[in-house]
């Protein structure tokens, strides 16, 4: 399979896809600026795809992370997890896996991660926009693995009081959110996404962090706009997140100005 050589950050990472195959978009750069890492972090990019989650981590804040596993069922994608991880120099605190999240717990002791990162498949069985490529439906549409699965994974792995962050079409937050509390998982931030600044328009997608065990009370942040309008270029905040480093010296580059 074809693979493209893409980069990020005026050059500073290399991202390989596949050219005809699943490429990430602007929902993985969101969701892996959207919590600051704890010192010392060990963190888990479940649904890893090619990596993408776990080397802008990486890159943003190497002095805080111990460790990333990079957890991805399809074998094409984990392999250019691996290959992602090497040529930006990241194998030292980096582990691929190839395996379902469904059997998390096979792989990964409980409890075991401080963060987990997950940019779900979007779409139910049957619904969305599908794709003739296999490697594309299995990653947009929750074929594999639906909502609950993947929420009970990341709470099977995360330590008590540890974070997970999730992005989600903004549709299914109720969904999201009553898989969260089932899972003792309490929504502590919360950001809307929209395409642009319209007041007739609905948000597109959720950020959302939540805290194992953690007690009520979430803090809604000022809405991030992709685009400054319609037809035009990223915003000042979208800007800001493909900056090369230093960027991200706060809890969160997506809450700020």
């Amino acid at each position: 399979m074809e693979i493209s050589r893409d980069t990020l950050f005026d050059g500073r990472l290399v991202c390989m896809q596949h050219a005809a195959g699943y490429r990430f978009s602007v929902d993985a750069i969101l969701a892996a600026h959207f919590q600051m890492p704890c010192k010392g972090a060990s963190l888990l990019d479940l649904g890893a795809g090619c990596g993408i989650v776990s080397i802008i981590s990486l890159y943003r804040w190497p002095e805080r992370i111990q460790e990333v596993c990079a957890l991805e069922v399809q074998p094409q994608l984990a392999e250019l997890a691996s290959k992602n991880f090497r040529e930006n120099g990241f194998s030292g605190k980096c582990r691929v896996v190839n395996g379902d999240l469904k059997r998390i717990l096979h792989y990964f002791p409980a409890e075991s991660f401080s963060q987990v990162i997950c940019n779900p498949p979007f779409y139910r069985q049957g619904s969305g926009r599908t794709s003739s490529d296999t490697e594309s439906l299995l990653a947009r549409h929750q074929i594999l693995a639906d909502i609950s699965a993947i929420v009970g994974a990341a709470a099977a792995v995360v330590k008590n009081g540890g974070s997970v962050v999730f992005i989600y079409p903004a549709e299914g937050l109720g969904e999201l959110c009553s898989e969260l509390a089932r899972a003792r998982l309490e929504p502590k931030r919360l950001q809307c996404v929209y395409s642009y600044p319209d007041a007739g328009s609905d948000a597109r997608l959720v950020l959302v962090m939540a805290v194992k065990n953690a007690g009520r009370g979430v803090r809604i942040l000022p809405p991030f706009y992709i685009y400054d309008k319609k037809n035009g270029e990223f915003s000042s905040q979208m800007k800001k997140l493909y900056m090369p480093n230093p960027v991200c010296n706060s809890e969160t580059a997506l809450s700020e100005e």
